[in-house]
């Protein structure tokens, strides 16, 4: 297993549309919730329809929210960063979430949607339960989609 890098991001707006969930509920078809929030961004072109998209040019899927820990509801935003969140936030059924600054681990996947991500979570996981010394912050965590077959997860740590 590679071992992920730190870095230190800015805070950065991204607007697209959200659903709240847990992993739990994830592990269950009939319930998840992930895999038709993807397919509506998408199908409805939510990633062409908003304004005030930056030039970062990538996808992200934001999760915020946190109930509590891994095991707790969180949110779940799919969009585009955007240098105009307020504009944004004003089309219909849009939803905004602030990244928040800070330290962040970044783990990295390639390969099939969506099995490189999940394949990307179960390291992270276990990462995080090999080494215990390192904290999540549970504040922001984001996934940026440099392409189709591309991933880099960024997990917030505390300092």
């Amino acid at each position: 297993m590679t071992t992920p890098t730190t870095v230190q991001i800015p805070s950065f707006s991204v607007a697209g549309i959200a659903v709240r969930t847990r992993n739990s509920d994830e592990m269950n078809p009939a319930i998840a919730r992930l895999g038709g929030l993807w397919e509506r961004f998408f199908s409805q072109s939510w990633e062409r329809k908003l304004p005030g998209r930056d030039s970062d040019g990538r996808i992200f899927g934001v999760y915020s929210g946190y109930e509590s820990n891994e095991h707790g509801a969180f949110d779940v935003t799919a969009g585009v960063a955007t240098a105009d969140p307020e504009l944004a936030q004003a089309v219909p059924g849009a939803a905004r979430v602030d990244i928040q600054a800070g330290d962040y681990l970044v783990f990295t996947g390639h390969g099939d949607m969506p099995q490189m991500v999940i394949d990307t979570w179960v390291r992270i996981w276990r990462y995080f339960a090999e080494n215990p010394q390192v904290q999540r912050r549970f504040g922001t965590d984001f996934e940026a989609y440099e392409g189709p077959d591309s991933v880099a997860i960024h997990v917030g740590v505390k300092p």
